[in-house]
């Protein structure tokens, strides 16, 4: 078990011209997030269209990012399980150790609810017992879950539980709920934030780590704007994430979550698109998107391969 900090992406899983799984492109994948000062990688989330995808196409995916990193001991790989099959996220667990993943990851159920944080608990329980030697972490982000629970709470329920409970990925705006996780039993989880357009709110917290689809193509961003909070330059931090801002704004501009796929383009690396029922933009769109990329300077602080 070890403490993940620094910029975890959560990578796109790469599709080819027909939307089948484009694996071969992951090593060069890899690589741009290792040169760019990223130390992890969360597969198969949100991100990653792991709801989008079956059961064998995320062992593949997962087989695939494991076999880059398991001798890697400075980039930490997350699996990310799903939320809705107990059963298949048990086998997951059990293949994700198998293949040396560092950490797993659960979300609530989002079509049989848990009724509160006791059922939730037996839910996280259940699956970390089958990967007994893998970091096991929560994935709270109520906004397509509906698992709107406390996370503190969740924690009361946990603690002493689950010995291979390290934590929780956040991607929530809810900061006393995070400082009291953060808090919680002198710091005992590590508490990974998932809003990246809020990072610097979550560092002035002391939080140290994080997970976001924007580091894959903007690292660059986010490590100037953490340095220039740690220097104390405020005003250059603030200015930095108003920067991680209006990069992001123009991914509800253009559709949403599949723009993160057209910021890969500009970069160089071609993940396809995204599946059903997500939008895709239309080549006009990406012409006009092209345009307001550059008008925020993309070039100065976009990941480089």
């Amino acid at each position: 078990m070890k403490k993940i900090d620094g910029l975890l992406a959560a990578p796109f899983t790469p599709f080819d011209e027909s939307g089948n799984l484009n694996v071969d492109i992951i090593p060069s994948y890899y690589q741009l997030l290792k040169s760019n000062g990223v130390t992890g990688a969360f597969i198969c989330g949100s991100t990653g269209e792991g709801v989008s995808l079956t059961f064998d196409e995320k062992v593949t995916v997962l087989k695939a990012w494991a076999n880059l990193t398991k001798e890697d001991a400075d980039f930490a790989l997350m699996m990310f399980l799903g939320g809705t099959n107990i059963k298949e996220c048990k086998e997951l667990a059990k293949i994700s150790e198998e293949v040396g993943a560092d950490a797993i990851s659960f979300t609530s159920p989002y079509y049989f609810k848990p009724a509160n944080v006791v059922q939730l608990a037996k839910c996280c329980a259940e699956i970390a017992s089958v990967a007994p030697n893998t970091s096991f972490y929560y994935y709270h982000i109520p906004v397509l879950t509906g698992g709107n629970y406390a996370m503190y709470d969740l924690l009361k329920e946990i603690d002493g539980k689950i010995p291979t409970f390290e934590g929780i990925k956040y991607t929530h705006e809810d900061f006393m709920d995070f400082l009291s996780c953060m808090n919680f039993e002198n710091g005992k989880y590590n508490m990974l934030w998932g809003r990246d357009e809020n990072m610097l709110s979550s560092l002035v917290l002391g939080c140290t780590g994080a997970v976001g689809s924007t580091y894959n193509y903007a690292a660059p961003l986010y490590h100037d704007l953490m340095k220039a909070y740690q220097d104390g330059n405020l005003l250059e931090a603030n200015a930095l994430q108003q920067k991680s801002i209006d990069m992001i704004r123009l991914l509800g501009k253009y559709g949403g979550i599949a723009t993160g796929k057209a910021y890969m383009k500009l970069i160089g690396v071609d993940c396809g698109e995204f599946r059903l029922p997500i939008a895709n933009m239309s080549r006009e769109s990406f012409e006009n998107f092209k345009t307001d990329v550059a008008a925020l300077n993309f070039e100065s602080f976009k990941s480089k391969i």
